[in-house]
């Protein structure tokens, strides 16, 4: 066990933060009224806080492409002409949409904030954008989702998030931005344009969750060599005259939204990374904030009606792996295409909220560590206690190497049930009954002489 590694510290945070106040086209200016009375950017870690008590969020990808139920990337991946795609907007007019009903079953699953996909890569917006045909307000549904999401969720008690495409495969000024330069600036207009509508219109948002904005990713991460396509090698960066001018808008969020927290996908100060897929899950890493984001169905990110559900028991495996590293989760659902959410799923969702309403002490308001993941699972501490999350149990001992360190005053399963131990110089040995092992996971609770962010680095459990 390798306990307060010299890997281990509890640093924090420092990201440089761009000065406020350029002027984005379309923009307020930062010397109008309505901008110079925004209260200050937060520090890092004050905006922060929150997020990393809450460890545990849903993610939607809803949308046109839920009619077909073939994913997200579905117009892309079979090359669906854009005309074409665009009838689908008059068969999008979900009567079973009911933002205060996924709302509830958020905070039924033991979420702390959630993340709607406002615009995908397709295009399709679903709140207001005035003057722009292709909105959920402009075509068959004529509602403003976002809208009603934003209110519904806010009501819940919960943390507000919106997810956010850059690129838009509408415009072939992402593919080849360099020949198609007027058209990809066509792109970052209106990028920033709708920025500004999202961030001004629906009040406090929490969360911005940028997708498909990094320069890297124009043109897919390659670039065109006469009439060959190549991949652009790791360490190659575009060098095109395109620029999605992505200062302006970070300036422009922190004056319209202060504290809020955006990720890393539009090659700005980000305040916390995302890892992507149930493989993405990493190494332990504390001293930089981190998203594990992953599906509850197997397959695409939107709605599939034959996705098989994951079981309770992985899904339980992505929370904690998660949180024993020091990231959160961000779990993905795909509604159906008339708004409603799969039973098998808001059936899982449900026993995630209890699972968590059993167990999430050793979850909410943790820290990963203080032992790296292991063979057995991770932990995670709060203060003096140390939560031991096993995974996968070696028989009824658990052996835990030690040195001369900080000592266990009391130790108990989670659930109450009993657990013996002893401690000494060739370390910590835990047993529980025989037969009494959770199935998914035994949470043992350790109480230290000491907090846990006390103990130097080179200390191991022990004596």
């Amino acid at each position: 066990m390798r306990f307060f590694s010299k890997h281990y510290r509890l640093l924090k945070c420092l990201p440089s933060l761009l000065t406020v106040g350029a002027t984005i086209p379309g923009m307020l200016s930062a010397s109008t009224p309505e901008s110079s009375s925004l209260k200050p950017v937060l520090d890092t870690d004050s905006r922060l806080s929150w997020w990393q008590e809450a460890r545990f969020g849903i993610f939607i990808h809803w949308g046109l492409y839920a009619i077909p139920g073939r994913g997200e990337w579905m117009q892309w991946n079979e090359q669906i002409p854009n005309e074409e795609y665009a009838r689908l907007a008059d068969q999008f007019h979900p009567e079973q949409f009911d933002a205060v009903a996924w709302a509830k079953l958020f905070k039924e699953a033991g979420a702390r904030y959630s993340v709607l996909t406002s615009r995908h890569h397709d295009g399709f917006a679903l709140f207001s954008d005035p003057g722009n045909p292709f909105t959920s307000v402009t075509t068959a549904a004529h509602r403003d989702f976002v809208a009603e999401y934003v209110k519904a969720v806010r009501a819940a008690g919960l943390r507000v998030g919106l997810y956010y495409s850059p690129l838009d495969w509408r415009f072939p000024g992402y593919i080849c931005p360099n020949i198609q330069l007027a058209s990809a600036e066509a792109m970052r207009a209106q990028y920033h344009h709708q920025i500004e509508e999202l961030l001004s219109n629906y009040g406090q948002i929490d969360v911005l969750w940028f997708d498909g904005g990094e320069r890297d990713w124009l043109n897919f991460g390659g670039d065109w060599k006469g009439a060959a396509w190549e991949k652009r090698p790791r360490e190659a960066h575009y060098q095109g005259r395109f620029d999605w001018q992505h200062d302006r808008v970070y300036a422009r969020l922190r004056q319209l939204q202060p504290s809020i927290l955006i990720n890393g996908r539009a090659d700005m100060a980000e305040d916390f990374h995302s890892r992507e897929g149930d493989r993405a899950m990493g190494e332990f890493d504390n001293t930089h904030a981190w998203e594990l984001c992953a599906t509850i169905a197997e397959g695409p990110w939107g709605y599939k009606p034959d996705a098989a559900v994951k079981s309770l028991g992985n899904l339980v495996h992505l929370l904690v792996g998660a949180a024993g590293r020091d990231g959160n989760f961000l779990l993905n659902i795909g509604p159906r295409p008339d708004g409603a959410v799969e039973p098998a799923v808001a059936q899982r969702l449900r026993e995630m909220g209890e699972w968590l309403r059993k167990n999430g002490e050793s979850i909410y308001g943790t820290r990963g560590g203080p032992d790296l993941p292991g063979d057995y699972g991770v932990s995670t501490h709060r203060g003096n206690v140390v939560y031991l999350h096993v995974l996968q149990w070696p028989g009824e001992k658990l052996t835990l190497p030690a040195g001369v360190s900080v000592k266990v005053v009391r130790v108990a399963r989670l659930d109450g049930g009993a657990v013996s131990f002893v401690q000494n110089e060739q370390g910590l040995e835990l047993r529980v009954t025989s037969g009494a092992c959770d199935a998914i996971d035994t949470i043992i609770k350790l109480e230290l002489d000491r907090p846990a962010e006390e103990i130097p680095a080179d200390l191991k459990l022990g004596k």
